[in-house]
C-alpha cells in the first residue's frame, strides 16, 4: 500500500438493467462500468486501498457517503435514473460528508452542462463560439433569431452526443430544421440549441492539472476522410458508442493534429481560456471546430470526460508519454491536496498552497468569465450549504449584469493566472456611511497566502473612498467558523452583536463591525 495515500472510494452511477424499459441511450449509460474497471485496476497496480460503490439515484448518496470511511472519492457518477442532471451535485454532497472528489466541482459541472449558459460565459471571456439561438419546448425556431446556415441542432443540456445523428445537421431554415428541433423537444423534454455549423474539421484538446499547473496535452483531430460528401462530419452518438456502425469505424483520431503553428497556438489558447472560464479542475476536454481558414470555434467544454482506456482522453495521455496509472495518480494527488488544504474545522491551514509563498496577485472588478471559477471555489471551501451557494450565485449574477446599480460591488482576486478569491460588498440601505461585506472567499488552493487579508484591505480602502464609516460582516457562530471569526478579530473587527439560534437551532448569527478612519 502507498502509505501517504488514504483509501479511495470509486463512486459510480448504477446503469439501468436492460429489462428496465427502453433506455434510449443505453450504451453511454453502461459505459461508466468500463471506466470503473479501468480505475480499479490502476489503483490495484498503484497499491492504493480502494472500494467500489454505486448509486442509482441522487437520494442514495447520503447512505453511501455516510457509511464510507474513505476520505477520497474517485467520482465516476455520470447520471441517475430519476434525473441524470442531479449527478452534477455529487462533489458538493461528498464535500458535505468531509470527502474530496476527483474532477471538476459542482459549479463547473452545472455550467458546462448547459450549453447556452456556457456559451455566454465563454464569449464573455473572449472565446469564439458558434452563433446560435435557443428554441423553447413546443416552439419553432424564429428565422429572425437564426444565424446563417447550415445549422447544428442539439439538446441544450445533454452530453455523450446523446440526441445527435446525421439529421442534426440541417442545411437551411424550413421543415428539416423544424423536425430536428421537434425531435429534441420530444426525446429530451428540453429546449433545443440551434447554432451555426462550423467547417469540416474537429479538434479535441485534452487538459490535465498536475503539480499545480494546467497542461495542454497533444492536440487530436477526428479523421473524417472516409465520410462521403453527403455525410455530415460530426461525432454523433453512433460514432461514440456503436462499434458496428460506419460512423464509429470512420472516426479515428489523428494525434497530433496537423495544424499550422499559429492555428495550433490559437487552439491551445482557447482551450486554456475555456478551462478557466468554466472553472474546470483536474482534467477536461475542449472540443473545437475549424473554419476553412483554420479559425477555431469552441463548441463544448467537457469536465470529467470519458476516461475508458479506449476513449480519446486516454489516447492523448498515451501520446503525451504518460501511463494510465500516472494519470490516475495525478488527479488523486490533486484531490488529496484539496483535502489537506482544509483543517478539521474547514478553515485554511498551512499546506500546499502556503508552500507556494505569497505570489503576486491583482484585484480587479469581477468579470463574467470569473463566474464559473468563483462558484466552484465557493463550494470547495466546504463552508456554504447549497442554498447559500444559490444566494451567492444570485448576488454575483446581479453584480455582473447590473454593476454598481445592483447595490453590490464585486471584486475578483487573480493569482497564478486564475481567479483565486472573491469579495462582494455594498452600502447598507437606509444608513449613512455603513457598508456590508456580504461575501468573502478564497480558493482552497490559494489559502494561507494572505489573500483573504488583501481582499478585506481592498474593500475597506474603497469603502473609505466612498465616504464609508463602518464596515459590517456577519457570520455563523458554529464551531466550524471559529477560524473565520478569528480572522475578522485579527483584522480589527469587533463582535458587536450575537443573535442566538438565528440561522438554525444552535447556529447564532455573529455581527462584526469595524470603524474606518
Amino acid at each position: 500500500m502507498r502509505e501517504r495515500f488514504p483509501p479511495v472510494l470509486i463512486l459510480h452511477n448504477v446503469p439501468r438493467a436492460p429489462s428496465d424499459g427502453r433506455r434510449a441511450w443505453a450504451e453511454s449509460d453502461a459505459g461508466v462500468l468500463t471506466q470503473v474497471r479501468a480505475v480499479e485496476e490502476a489503483l490495484a497496480r498503484l497499491g492504493i486501498e480502494h472500494r467500489i460503490a454505486g448509486a442509482a439515484n441522487f437520494e442514495d448518496l447520503p447512505a453511501v457517503l455516510s457509511a464510507a470511511t474513505e476520505p477520497l472519492v474517485f467520482n465516476l457518477v455520470e447520471g441517475f435514473h430519476a434525473d441524470p442532471h442531479e449527478s452534477n451535485f455529487v462533489p458538493v454532497i461528498a464535500r458535505a460528508y468531509g470527502k474530496s472528489c476527483t474532477g471538476s466541482d459542482t459549479g463547473a459541472l452545472l455550467l458546462a452542462l448547459d450549453k447556452w449558459q456556457s456559451k455566454c460565459v465563454l464569449c464573455a471571456a473572449g472565446v469564439k463560439c458558434p452563433r446560435g439561438t435557443i428554441v423553447p419546448v413546443g416552439e419553432k425556431a424564429r428565422k429572425s433569431a437564426l444565424p446563417p446556415g447550415p445549422y447544428f441542432v442539439k439538446p441544450v443540456r445533454a452530453d455523450a452526443s446523446e440526441g445527435i445523428d446525421a439529421s442534426s445537421v440541417v442545411a437551411r431554415a424550413g421543415k428539416d430544421l423544424d423536425r430536428a428541433v421537434a425531435r429534441v423537444h420530444d426525446e429530451f423534454y428540453q429546449p433545443a440549441l440551434v447554432e451555426e455549423f462550423i467547417g469540416k474539421r474537429e479538434i479535441n484538446v485534452s487538459l490535465l492539472e498536475r503539480g499545480g499547473r494546467v497542461e495542454v496535452l497533444p492536440l487530436a483531430e477526428i479523421d473524417f476522410s472516409s465520410f462521403g460528401e453527403d455525410r455530415p462530419r460530426i461525432v454523433d452518438y453512433s460514432a461514440k458508442w456503436l462499434p458496428e456502425t460506419v460512423e464509429y469505424q470512420g472516426t479515428n483520431r489523428i494525434i497530433s493534429a496537423e495544424l499550422s503553428k499559429s492555428a495550433a497556438e490559437r487552439v491551445r489558447r482557447y482551450a486554456l481560456a475555456s478551462w478557466r472560464a468554466i472553472g474546470c479542475r483536474d482534467y477536461a476536454r475542449v472540443d473545437l471546430r475549424l473554419t476553412e481558414k483554420s479559425e477555431p470555434y469552441v463548441i463544448e467544454v467537457n469536465p470529467n470526460p470519458d476516461i475508458t482506456p479506449e476513449a480519446g482522453f486516454s489516447a492523448v495521455i498515451a501520446a503525451a508519454g504518460m501511463s494510465y496509472d500516472e494519470f490516475v495518480m495525478a488527479i488523486l494527488d490533486n484531490a488529496l491536496g484539496r483535502l489537506e488544504g482544509r483543517s478539521a474545522g474547514g478553515g485554511p491551514r498551512e499546506g500546499r498552497a502556503a508552500a507556494k509563498g505569497k505570489a503576486p496577485y491583482v484585484i480587479r472588478a469581477s468579470a463574467a468569465a470569473d463566474r464559473g471559477a468563483i462558484l466552484s471555489f465557493l463550494t470547495e471551501t466546504a463552508f456554504f450549504r447549497p442554498d447559500e451557494i444559490s444566494v451567492a450565485r444570485e448576488v454575483l449574477d446581479d453584480a455582473l449584469e447590473l454593476g454598481p446599480a445592483s447595490g453590490y460591488q464585486s471584486f475578483t482576486l487573480e493569482a497564478d493566472g486564475e481567479p483565486a478569491g472573491w469579495i462582494c460588498f455594498g452600502a447598507t440601505p437606509c444608513t449613512v456611511g455603513t457598508y456590508d461585506v456580504y461575501w468573502i472567499a478564497v480558493s482552497p488552493r490559494h489559502q494561507a497566502r494572505g489573500l483573504g487579508s488583501a481582499l478585506i484591505n481592498h474593500a475597506e480602502s474603497l469603502i473609505r473612498k466612498r465616504g464609508g464609516r463602518i464596515s459590517v460582516i456577519e457570520t455563523s457562530g458554529r464551531e466550524v467558523y471559529e477560524a473565520t471569526r478569528q480572522f475578522y478579530l485579527k483584522r480589527g473587527y469587533t463582535e458587536s452583536a450575537r443573535l442566538k439560534d438565528f440561522y438554525a437551532p444552535g447556529d447564532d448569527k455573529v455581527v462584526y463591525t469595524k470603524t474606518l478612519a
